[in-house]
């Protein structure tokens, strides 16, 4: 007996389900649509990254949790026991935020604004500092450094940083205003401690702060180059810093393409760079696709399709723009509260 289907059954695979490998523009029009998104793709990430590699102040992140540990930990230190006076208060009056790396910061502030800063890190041989910069650079900053010399004597000073060479680094310079109580430095366990006092003329609250450390010892109080540094803006009134988080594939990538922030010339022509080629990229991409929809002779529900796309991404990309510039914008205004002694 012969089985008859019927004609339905030997028809071939429903159209939603074949692929249009035929069309000559298919593919053209899919790798221009590929190329836009992974352009729309970068661009959205720029907000976020490049803010953030803007920012060198990046400390790894932990949860709430851990992070409470550790600061419990670091902070739990009676400086009774080591510290010499005014410095050796009750811990209780100070307050303590460990900032970054192994670093941590105590302080308090009067009514009448006497700022007391102990600044502690962990600390082998070298050099530890803690420097006041009116808008987050290194350069025209003043710094407190202290170390031990190769005689086991403690030496705490303050440096003015006239430019980015170590022979601009000038000792016993600077514009902070400190009062007569001489700084100190002490080393207890593996940690040194910096201590000093500062009176200001108005209430101290967020204040950009650059942490360094070096390994090399000053010799006849110049120092050697540092081997790491931060920038921090830290809000005394508050007890909190600003810092960012970021993936460390993405900060890789920023510590070999991007200049550093004091090389204020080559930083300039890399900004130029890193703006324009990023929008032409997006700009090209699409232009692409109408030249892929053109050449593959799609019909106008692709030209629709994409025009409505692309109205949707240019009011994102000038979203995005706004905030950032807003952003930016926020970032700039850090100037300090206070005025620095000038320069002797």
């Amino acid at each position: 007996m012969v089985l008859s289907l019927p004609v339905q059954a030997l028809d071939p695979i429903p159209k939603f389900l074949v692929f249009p490998m035929a069309s000559p523009g298919y593919w053209v029009v899919f790798a221009s649509m590929f190329a836009f998104r992974l352009c729309i793709l970068t661009l959205v990430l720029e907000t976020k990254f490049f803010v953030m590699a803007d920012d060198d102040s990046y400390v790894p992140g932990v949860n709430s949790v851990s992070r409470g540990n550790v600061e419990s930990e670091l902070c739990d230190n009676d400086l009774s026991n080591f510290m010499l006076p005014p410095y050796n208060n009750s811990s209780s009056d100070l307050v303590c935020r460990p900032i970054w790396s192994t670093f941590v910061l105590r302080y308090s502030q009067t009514e009448d604004h006497v700022v007391n800063i102990i600044l502690s890190a962990v600390y082998t041989t070298g050099w530890v500092g803690m420097g006041f910069s009116r808008n987050g650079m290194m350069v025209g900053s003043s710094a407190i450094v202290g170390w031990i010399n190769k005689k086991g004597q403690v030496r705490i000073k303050q440096y003015y940083l006239q430019g980015s060479k170590v022979s601009q680094v000038i000792p016993d310079k600077g514009e902070l205003p400190l009062t007569g109580i001489p700084a100190s430095v002490v080393i207890h366990g593996p940690r040194i401690y910096l201590a000093f006092q500062m009176k200001f003329k108005t209430h101290l609250a967020r204040q950009p702060i650059i942490l360094a450390i070096g390994s090399g010892s000053p010799k006849h109080n110049h120092l050697t180059i540092h081997n790491d540094k931060t920038t921090v803006l830290f809000d005394f009134s508050l007890g909190s810093a600003s810092v960012g988080e970021a993936p460390s594939n993405l900060q890789i990538l920023a510590f070999f393409l991007r200049p550093n922030k004091d090389a204020n010339n080559i930083r300039k022509y890399w900004n130029w760079y890193h703006h324009w080629i990023g929008r032409s990229a997006v700009f090209f991409a699409a232009v692409n696709i109408v030249l892929g929809i053109k050449i593959g002779g799609e019909g106008n529900d692709w030209k629709v399709g994409y025009g409505f796309l692309l109205g949707v991404i240019l009011v994102s990309v000038i979203v995005l723009e706004v905030l950032a510039r807003m952003r930016r914008t926020e970032k700039g205004d850090i100037t300090p509260n206070f005025q620095m002694n000038p320069i002797q």
